[in-house]
């Protein structure tokens, strides 16, 4: 397992509800748990990984996620047992959605 921590300053969307589960972690899949937390405008993202040695490519997904959302004050944790990049991203708007009130 590997650990990757990301986080995103200035945020401009604040999250509107209680925290949301999306996914199910299993072969080939994830799980993303987003919640709201005093963080300064910020956007922290926690991934545990089983595909060690992509940080690059985990690095690229969630600067797109941040680029096309700018969460502010939110924390997201990502549960990962080899999740294609596409999937990542999916789950990621999933949950965001849910937690915004589907608000784009």
């Amino acid at each position: 397992m590997e650990t990757l921590n990301y986080r995103f300053e200035q945020g401009n969307r604040p999250l509107s509800s209680m925290p949301q589960l999306v996914g199910v972690v299993s072969s080939g899949n994830l799980e993303v748990l987003i919640e709201p937390a005093q963080l300064g405008g910020a956007c922290e993202i926690e991934v545990h990984t089983a595909a060690v040695g992509f940080g690059a490519t985990w690095q690229a997904v969630m600067a797109d996620f941040h680029a096309r959302w700018g969460l502010a004050d939110a924390r997201i944790c990502i549960n990962d047992m080899g999740a294609t990049p596409a999937v990542v991203s999916l789950r990621l708007d999933q949950a965001v959605e849910s937690a915004t009130g589907g608000q784009p």
